[in-house]
């Protein structure tokens, strides 16, 4: 019986933020982008929280995971196969619950793997100050193993259970409410349950937390900025 090439690991359990170093690893260009706001540590602001740390730490394991093209939500909640087009909202929470949905799901039988990441590329903001690619391209298989994986026939599908913007992102922002008026990035996390098949098998739903930073300017639609390679409360 075929196995299952790829599985995303299971989500670290929700680690407290300290108030020193609200880790969240952006490229260098977000970080300068929002280096602005003020510091969380002290009192008030979401820089340290966004951009703690500007590069991922060396040897640190690649992505999170096998995830990708986003699936159209059925009635059910349950996201299907190939990357559907970003959804048209202004709410951050929604949106984030969208693209957790499209990184959680895939189907190698459908889709290749420059398809598929030319979906999710779609879901980027276009401000390249703020977008960390990297971050959301490290999500999926490499090509190899998107090849294996296509050959045993396996897809993914994601249901969202809930999303909310994380405590000490929310307490940053009632502190300094204008902080996030230059980037305007908010942080929320997403959690929900991911089924992984493949030819003549399958697994279980098995649980999975992500926290994203997701762009919403008033005057457009909600647009992925980058994934967090912690999962914050």
């Amino acid at each position: 019986m075929p196995k299952r090439l790829f599985k995303r690991p299971r989500a670290p359990r929700f680690a407290a933020l300290t108030s020193r170093t609200a880790s969240w690893s952006m490229n260098r260009r977000l970080a300068a982008g929002i280096a602005a706001l003020a510091v969380l540590a002290g009192a008030a602001g979401l820089t340290a929280y966004l951009t703690a740390n500007t590069d991922r730490p060396a040897g640190s394991p690649p992505p999170a995971s096998a995830s990708s093209p986003s699936p159209t939500a059925s009635a059910d909640g349950e996201s299907r196969s190939a990357v559907p087009k970003p959804p048209s909202t202004r709410n951050p929470v929604e949106f984030a619950k969208a693209a957790a949905g499209a990184l959680w799901s895939y189907d190698t039988r459908r889709t290749t793997q420059p398809q598929h990441l030319a979906g999710l590329k779609a879901w980027m903001t276009t401000e390249s100050k703020y977008t960390d690619w990297d971050s959301v391209a490290s999500q999926v298989p490499d090509p190899t193993l998107w090849s294996r994986m296509h050959d045993n026939g396996q897809y993914a599908t994601a249901k969202i259970a809930e999303g909310h913007m994380p405590q000490a992102f929310t307490k940053a922002l009632g502190d300094n409410p204008g902080a996030i008026t230059e980037a305007y990035i908010y942080v929320v996390t997403i959690s929900g349950k991911q089924s992984i098949a493949w030819r003549g098998g399958g697994a279980g739903a098995e649980g999975r937390a992500i926290t994203l930073a997701v762009q919403c300017r008033p005057d457009r639609n909600c647009a992925l900025s980058g994934v967090s390679p912690r999962v914050a409360p």
